[in-house]
């Protein structure tokens, strides 16, 4: 009884000094934002991009928090040049066009910017990566995915099998469009269509501009389908193949630094990814593990 006592007493003494680990490590940031002198700084975009600033706890792409990082890289007089690290299926196309601007304001004071596209850069990723002064990218990175979607769910028929029943009182005509308790209208259906046109159209504008590419030629590759980062340079829709190192050198080059400038890492590591590293590079046994693919995803 003793031993099982002893036993849980450490191991509760284990998981806590991993929780203080990841907290205390995501308030006060890598060891490179204490580096002086001129650096590259280095902002992470990684999950699906929602709005508002909740997302770095859960690994996902928070607008708010990220355009407040980029906005520390353009105040930071060290900073001379950044790079984004996108791995990303995409998400919000609000929040995508809010990170957008953010690196253009980045780029207009002066600071160039240079994506590095990890596992998956696709949809609003790749909406982001336009506004670059160069994309990089693996060869086997997923990305483009040029289109708009939005999806509702008719449950009407399901509704009936449980016979279940519900009343709608709304101000206009198509208040609860969308709603899963009825079939959208015809007119409903245009409504969508239209909206989804639009910002289609101007995700085609943002990469025509951002590629120096004909809209015509834009609208070819831009039917919703996905490239390799090999596919995507051979059609003009990257800059360069490489990893993340090869990202850092080219912002290096951009901003007129020396080749080992440090690099300074901005924002909030997830809380999640520092408590399970932790907890699994301390669990896992010393034996090879197999790499399998990871999923394709798009949005």
């Amino acid at each position: 009884m003793r031993q099982k006592i002893l036993a849980g007493v450490i191991l509760g003494v284990v998981v806590l000094s991993l929780i203080l680990v990841a907290v205390l490590g995501s308030r006060t940031g890598p060891e490179g934002r204490r580096a002086t002198g001129e650096q590259i700084g280095l902002i992470r975009i990684e999950g699906m991009i929602i709005g508002g600033t909740e997302g770095s706890f859960f690994g996902l792409g928070g607008a708010e928090e990220i355009t407040a990082q980029i906005q520390e890289a353009a105040d930071n007089p060290n900073i001379r040049a950044v790079v984004l690290r996108l791995n990303s299926p995409g998400g919000s196309a609000a929040a995508s066009q809010e990170i957008s601007e953010a690196v253009v304001r980045l780029r207009e004071a002066g600071k160039p910017v240079v994506v590095s596209m990890g596992d998956t850069s696709a949809s609003g990723a790749y909406w982001i990566a336009c506004h670059a002064d160069a994309i990089v990218a693996n060869p086997a990175t997923i990305t483009g995915s040029i289109g708009v979607i939005i999806q509702t769910t008719h449950l009407t028929d399901l509704y009936d099998m449980l016979g279940i029943e519900t009343e709608t009182f709304k101000s206009g005509p198509h208040k609860d469009m969308g709603s899963p308790d009825r079939v959208p209208t015809p007119e409903e259906r245009a409504i969508f269509q239209g909206m989804v046109d639009d910002i289609y159209a101007q995700f085609v504008a943002v990469v025509a501009r951002g590629r120096n590419m004909p809209e015509d030629q834009v609208r070819k590759l831009a039917d919703g389908r996905i490239f390799t980062g090999r596919q995507a340079y051979e059609l003009g829709l990257v800059d360069q193949l490489g990893d993340l190192q090869d990202a850092v050198r080219a912002a290096a080059e951009l901003g007129g630094l020396d080749p080992d400038a440090p690099v300074v890492e901005l924002g909030r590591r997830p809380f999640f990814r520092d408590f399970w590293g932790g907890l699994s590079s301390l669990l896992r046994p010393q034996t090879s593990w197999l790499l399998t693919a990871p999923p394709v995803e798009q949005r």
